[in-house]
């Protein structure tokens, strides 16, 4: 028996949706070459050269005295700025609004730059936030989301260990507070781990709500010098994002701590930490 219109969208609407298909964006995060002091110039090469074709930048690049070098060395090495990294005080109220301005004008700097998110991490305290502070940040969260969506960028929301402890409480309040249409998630899997935390558990809260992952490992706790494997089973990781369709950026962030011992180039690491990610991530 053939069915009327009626009938079809009824029957599609009981369907189960379904997943879309996996797509995740490989990058990387210039972070680690701040530590080695390097230049602009320098170090968006060497990231080319590794086999990047995306990158996020800390936003002191797109200061004033820096903006033209960055855009320039973005161009000449034909990479795409997929996010721009952020902080700022978001638990008080003055504070807030003005990291909310500060967070606008340089989403109003990087718009010839295309890039399409910003990641944001709010300023943690030592002693932890009160109820009353985590309510003044998510409203804050939201309002900042709001003013970046009307530009047509999208705001994650990273996190350290900070946000893990007791149980991950400031974390999961951002998740439970948050307008899901204006305040999206950058899960740093190795700091989930190092605050405490599984991350699988992490991951499946955050769900469809992650636009963005930052991929580091550490070996009995030590950060290695290479995306590899380690304390972090990242072929768990990627087994869930192909059962859930993920289509946001997955970005090797690399980062030394006193015992981490390099033997290669930082260039060599990132482009041993690509091979590694496409084989895990999409072998």
């Amino acid at each position: 028996m053939r069915m009327n219109r009626r009938q079809w969208l009824l029957a599609m609407a009981a369907a189960p949706a379904r997943a879309a298909a996996y797509n995740p964006l490989l990058g990387t995060q210039n972070y680690v070459w701040t530590q080695q002091k390097a230049s602009v110039e320098e170090s968006l090469a060497a990231v080319r050269r590794a086999g990047y074709e995306r990158l996020e930048i800390m936003s002191q690049f797109f200061e004033p005295a820096m903006l033209e070098r960055t855009a320039a060395a973005l161009k000449a090495n034909r990479l795409d700025l997929c996010a721009v990294y952020k902080g700022g005080p978001m638990h008080e109220p003055a504070a807030a609004d003005e990291t909310i301005a500060r967070t606008v004008a340089l989403a109003d700097v990087l718009k010839p730059l295309g890039a399409p998110s910003i990641n944001f991490n709010s300023d943690p305290i030592p002693a932890g936030k009160t109820d009353a502070q985590l309510a003044v940040q998510v409203k804050a969260l939201d309002r900042l989301g709001a003013q970046l969506k009307a530009r047509g960028v999208r705001l994650t929301v990273h996190q350290h260990a900070p946000e893990m402890r007791d149980n991950a409480r400031e974390w999961r309040y951002e998740l439970r507070h948050t307008d899901p249409d204006l305040v999206w998630f950058c899960v740093d899997v190795d700091w989930v781990k190092r605050g405490g935390q599984d991350p699988m558990t992490i991951l499946r809260e955050a769900g469809k709500r992650i636009a963005s992952m930052h991929l580091r490992n550490a070996r009995n706790g030590v950060w290695m010098e290479e995306l590899a494997d380690g304390d972090v089973d990242y072929r768990e990781v990627a087994a869930w994002l192909k059962e859930i369709g993920y289509q946001g950026y997955l970005l090797v962030e690399l980062a030394y701590e006193s015992q981490t011992r390099p033997t290669r180039s930082l260039e060599e690491d990132l482009r041993r930490s690509r091979v590694y990610a496409e084989k895990i991530f999409f072998g």
